[in-house]
């Protein structure tokens, strides 16, 4: 087994092995996309997987049934706290279900959809957060009666804080997080809508959206962009793109190229906490130069140059 996960190893492994079945986190799956030995690896035996861990944008997943064979992989959704699965698709579901939803609640796990701020439950469609209750949910954070308390209502119910809707056949689809769910100008703006579109430029490898004081608005919106290695895109070509399908938000461009892939979920992490705690103390030029001493900082301890990196942030409106 490979001790932890690096692209190069492991696409040598379903190489080598002929292994049928493959599971791990989106990132992971992009990671393999995206390394240059994808294109000499042998997917004819692969079949099946699991993907979980986060948000699966739909063309990965895509990407994933085509042009890795898993025509049989399925999505399981869940959190720790809830050991750590409540819902799965299966692999007999077509493939937009696969795709577009995490699939209905497990085998004696009860799941529906509140609204967060009422606990009333959410009628099909709608979106409101996801709670589960069952044999799966923990008992409790370990001496943390409080934060027990917060994540596990009176009645059993964990809240995942975890935007979602059901649809009629009983499968749910992650929208978002609540705490990250954006308010500008009174509108309610889920990040995972916006980041689903950005992923619809081929030149795009990996996107965060998160929300950024706004004087006018309160919040407003901004994405955080890794592009593709060797593809190039400036700020005022990302923004006749969105602005050509009628979009407005900031862009943060943030194209790194270091010694291995694998490391765009990393590199969104950085750019997400250096705005999540400098945005709200200083100016978004002063936050960007933040981010890239901090991109820099983190590279360099794992001992991985950054050989090319333009962060910027400007006004998509």
């Amino acid at each position: 087994p490979l001790p932890y996960f690096s692209p190069k190893p492991a696409l040598a492994c379903i190489n080598n092995e002929h292994i049928t079945a493959f599971h791990g986190v989106p990132t992971m799956f992009i990671a393999l996309l995206e390394h240059e030995d994808f294109a000499k690896t042998d997917f004819s035996y692969m079949r099946t997987g699991i993907m979980a861990g986060s948000p699966c944008p739909i063309a990965v997943m895509q990407d994933v049934v085509d042009k890795m064979n898993m025509s049989e992989i399925t999505i399981v959704y869940g959190q720790t706290e809830a050991s750590p699965g409540c819902t799965m698709s299966s692999y007999y579901d077509s493939i937009e279900v696969r795709t577009e939803t995490v699939g209905s609640a497990f085998a004696n796990v009860e799941c529906k959809i509140i609204d967060p701020e009422t606990g009333e439950e959410c009628a099909d469609g709608e979106n409101g957060e996801f709670v589960a209750r069952g044999y799966n949910v923990m008992k409790g954070y370990y001496k943390m009666p409080g934060a027990t308390e917060q994540a596990i209502d009176a009645d059993g119910w964990l809240h995942t804080g975890d935007l979602a809707c059901r649809d009629s056949d009983g499968n749910y689809r992650i929208t978002g997080r609540l705490k990250d769910m954006i308010i500008r100008g009174g509108e309610n703006i889920y990040p995972k809508e916006i980041e689903e579109f950005i992923y619809t430029c081929n030149k795009v490898r990996d996107v965060q959206v998160i929300g950024v004081p706004d004087e006018q608005y309160g919040e407003e919106i901004m994405a955080c962009i890794i592009l593709k290695e060797g593809e190039s895109m400036t700020e005022a070509e990302m923004k006749k793109y969105i602005a050509d399908h009628n979009v407005n938000f900031y862009i943060v461009d943030a194209n790194t190229k270091a010694r291995e892939l694998g490391l765009g979920n990393h590199a969104n992490m950085i750019l997400q906490a250096a705005f999540f705690k400098l945005a709200h103390v200083m100016p978004v030029e002063e936050a960007v130069q933040h981010m890239k001493e901090a991109v820099v900082k983190t590279y360099s301890k794992k001992g991985e140059k950054v050989v090319n990196m333009n962060i910027a942030a400007v006004d998509a409106g």
